[in-house]
């Protein structure tokens, strides 16, 4: 597809030029971006939507708050929309790219100190453009006794959008927006604002206490538009004095259903920290590619799924964790786990006793519940193209939901040729689950494509109605999915972000948010 270069929307040429120019008198020339070739990273996706639908005009990398409070008086003036990014790697989401055409990416890679690290309370305080794997080897450098929560490509992605967008991880902290405490938020209009705490002259408790008084305000900010955050507090995790991996094996979905409801008890009761539940097809997507598999249209069969998890001596459907905690702790705990998905009808195995193919699957998950990092998951791009969409429903921790949401996602990857590739991931407090599924299509197939955009859609809505509705969205399809939430809740939004920002320069478009 041919990409040409684009204006912000009601700009003129000239315009757009004068502001070009102030904006590299902040910046640096270096530092401003407009001709295709560099603007190629801000622009490529792997959801399945036009390119055009969200090409950039330029983009621009700030240094340090004063430089992004100069910026946004340049937008102001120029009414030239900015469209805030950290690291810019929130693949299978809409990865760098502006939910439309024509904004200015406001790229913040620059900012990436590590500001504070607490070695006695587990606190740190981070800058946008730090990575994971800079706040990893951060800790090793300085022995501190900590991990951290990530999502699974870990080592390129980064904290701040990680919670910013309510990202899921698979340690014992899990959801991300569970465990920050503080920003510091640039508005609109340049003014700065420190939440909880540290709105408090000489406060030491910032990335300590969350709530600080009065109203509650980081939620905000939260999968929003309404400020530019610029520090973020994170609370990292004790290292544990041992851990070991588990998983049980069920025959399908039924069985899978049944361990939701098992880890969702041993969650209440306290017995488990993570835990999620997966189809064997993600663990082969991250390690051949579908060709080798399957050339007969359509979805590969579920009896070909069965057939090929008794050939490899594994299961169609695994529930699998990580527990934490004392040596002896961990053998009561997992005696619990074992006994209560036994009896669910579930195969029980921990990582001494794992072998052969199933060993790939224990790697996996040993690596993303602790403090390893790794860009494996990366594979599964591989397995069928360049292109891939996660969706992730929001349901009950109740077999029927499981069963329900399931049905529907298989149903409608099936009825435009794709393979249900996802699982169910367990909520911090275990009263729900998050049913990721991703929709993986060669982006280089023009009918392929067309297929993956249309199913990308109908997948969506169908959930939806049926009663789980996504809690995070792709920039194609965040219109789509704040009009889930009712016309209440996009009226409210709508307010406050003429509130927080009355030229609507902030990311238009973000979460539905116009």
């Amino acid at each position: 597809m041919t990409i040409q270069a684009v204006l912000p929307p009601g700009v003129s040429k000239e315009s757009f030029a004068a502001a070009l120019a102030e904006y590299r008198a902040i910046v640096g020339d270096q530092w401003v971006f407009v001709d295709l070739e560099r603007l190629a990273p801000y622009s490529r996706l792997m959801v399945p939507d036009d390119d055009a639908a969200h090409q950039p005009c330029g983009a621009i990398a700030a240094g340090s708050v004063e430089e992004i409070q100069r910026i946004l008086a340049v937008s102001n003036k120029y009414k030239i929309p900015l469209w805030t990014i950290s690291v810019g790697r929130n693949f299978g989401y809409g990865e760098a790219a502006p939910a439309t055409p024509g904004q200015m990416i406001l790229d913040l890679k620059r900012m990436n100190r590590i500001l504070e690290v607490d070695p006695e309370l587990g606190t740190a305080l981070v800058e946008p453009g730090v990575t994971f794997k800079q706040l990893h080897d951060y800790l090793i450098e300085h022995n501190l006794p900590f991990w951290f929560n990530k999502p699974a490509p870990a080592p390129v992605v980064g904290p701040m959008g990680f919670t910013l967008e309510r990202g899921m991880g698979y340690t014992r902290y899990q959801e991300q927006a569970q465990n920050f405490s503080g920003m510091e938020v640039v508005l609109a209009d340049g003014s700065v604002i420190r939440t909880g705490m540290g709105g408090a002259e000489n406060a030491k408790t910032w990335q300590a206490y969350r709530w600080g008084y009065g109203p509650w305000i980081d939620g905000l900010f939260l999968q929003s538009n309404f400020g530019i955050v610029t520090k973020l507090g994170l609370w990292l995790m004790k290292r544990p004095a041992a851990h070991k991996t588990w998983a049980a094996g069920f025959l399908d979905i039924d069985g899978a259903a049944r361990s939701v409801e098992v880890l969702r008890d041993l969650r209440l009761d306290g017995v488990i920290e993570n835990g999620m539940v997966a189809h064997m097809s993600y663990g082969v997507a991250l390690t051949q590619k579908r060709s080798d598999l399957f050339n007969g249209p359509g979805a590969i069969p579920e009896e070909m799924w069965a057939g090929m998890a008794k050939q490899a001596g594994l299961a169609v459907w695994s529930a699998v964790g990580t527990v934490f905690g004392h040596p002896d702790q961990i053998a009561i705990n997992l005696d619990i786990i074992r006994k209560a998905m036994t009896a669910a009808g579930g195969f029980f195995i921990t990582e001494e006793q794992v072998s052969g193919p199933a060993s790939i699957l224990f790697n996996n998950i040993k690596m993303i519940t602790t403090d390893q990092l790794s860009l494996e998951d990366f594979a599964i791009f591989n397995y069928r193209g360049s292109g891939g969409a996660w969706f992730a429903p929001v349901i009950p921790s109740k077999a029927k939901d499981v069963l329900e949401c399931y049905r529907i996602s298989q149903r409608t990857l099936a009825e435009f040729g794709f393979d249900y590739i996802g699982g169910f991931m367990i909520g911090y407090s275990g009263r729900h689950f998050d049913a990721a599924s991703i929709i993986l299509y060669d982006r280089d197939n023009p009918e392929e494509f067309k297929r993956a955009k249309q199913c990308y859609l109908k997948v969506v809505d169908a959930c939806a109605k049926a009663g789980y509705p996504l809690y995070r969205a792709g920039t194609p399809i965040m219109k789509m999915t704040a009009d889930f939430y009712g016309e209440a809740q996009k009226t409210i939004n709508a307010r406050l972000k003429h509130m927080f920002d009355p030229n609507h320069i902030l990311s238009p478009g973000k979460s539905g948010i116009a």
